[in-house]
């Protein structure tokens, strides 16, 4: 799994699938390099309806390497009613970015969510917007490695040769965004999280920035308390836990230290500068589950021997058009 499935006991945030993020993916625009991309994927295999109306979605974005957010794209919901709901999507920098609550300036309002295979991207301010069901890009043959987990990490994972995720939907915010919006620097770091109001507070719930770490690598016990802290505190509370898991499957004590640094704090770092494939940044096509248990396993694994899928589309949003 990339971050499916991130709570305790491989469920979810909050036994509701409409929190669950699924992945991040940050890139140049194709046709643009100008325009940075950032899609945020949640809902595995869409078994809620629509986003959640009492959450918070958003992309953190660090312009200056402190693990804080200095730019937050984030987006509320209309409850979802007989197949509809609509957006709205907020841009706010400085101390604004910092807050879980949706503030800044309105990018667009009211916008409809897309639920089927005909709609079509829409103008917010100076980016380009598309929200609505799409195709699971992500790419993983989870079976061995699930079993593997409910087991303990005992013994070897095997890969079966089946993509777990072929033929599954999620619901996706893909934004185009220009530079600029972004910070003035080339570098730029990104996270994604979902907050739910719980008595007038917006509660964390759940976040995702490198793939398939919390899910994968966090113990079980900490994965719930993982998602609800930020990247600030990561290597403080995170560092040691990390490293005894890398140690419990074949890294030397200051490798993997060295190694669980390289992942901490959890954010996605993109120097737009050079092409984007992860660890710079993530593209969709990117092997990342291969990459995260090569990793796990001190390199003592082999690549899956699936690929990407076959939907993807060359434009914006990239995403297939949801499955039947």
């Amino acid at each position: 799994m990339s971050n499916h499935f991130s709570a305790a006991n491989l469920q979810h945030p909050g036994d509701d699938a409409r929190l669950d993020l699924t992945d991040l993916f940050v890139f140049a625009a194709p046709d643009n390099p100008g325009r940075t991309v950032l899609i945020m994927n949640s809902n595995p295999f869409t078994k809620g309806d629509g986003f959640h109306p009492d959450a918070v979605y958003r992309f953190n974005i660090d312009t200056d390497g402190d693990a804080l957010a200095d730019v937050a794209f984030s987006f509320t919901f209309s409850p979802y009613d007989n197949g509809r709901q609509t957006a709205t999507a907020y841009y706010a920098t400085g101390s604004e970015a910092q807050t879980r609550e949706p503030r800044g300036e309105v990018l667009i309002e009211g916008t409809p969510v897309s639920f089927d295979a005909t709609a079509t991207p829409v103008q917010a301010g100076q980016c380009r917007l598309f929200i609505g069901q799409r195709s699971d890009p992500f790419f993983a043959d989870a079976d061995g490695v699930l079993h593997w987990l409910i087991d303990g990490q005992q013994g070897a994972f095997q890969w079966t040769g089946t993509d777990t995720f072929a033929g599954a939907n999620i619901l996706s915010i893909a934004l185009e965004v220009p530079n600029d919006m972004l910070g003035p620097g080339p570098g730029i770091g990104a996270w994604i999280t979902t907050s739910l109001r719980r008595d007038g507070t917006l509660v964390p719930m759940d976040r995702g920035g490198n793939p398939s770490f919390n899910p994968i690598l966090n113990p079980n016990g900490i994965k719930d308390e993982f998602n609800a802290t930020d990247p600030v505190d990561d290597v403080k509370n995170y560092l040691q836990p990390l490293a005894e898991t890398l140690q419990q499957h074949g890294y030397p004590p200051e490798e993997a230290t060295a190694a669980a640094r390289t992942l901490l704090p959890d954010i996605l770092h993109h120097d737009r500068t050079r092409p984007a494939h992860y660890p710079n940044g993530r593209v969709i096509t990117d092997d990342v589950f291969s990459a995260r248990m090569i990793f796990m396993v001190h390199g003592q694994a082999t690549p899956q021997n699936i690929g990407p899928h076959d939907d993807l589309t060359a434009a914006f949003p990239f995403l297939g058009k949801p499955n039947p």
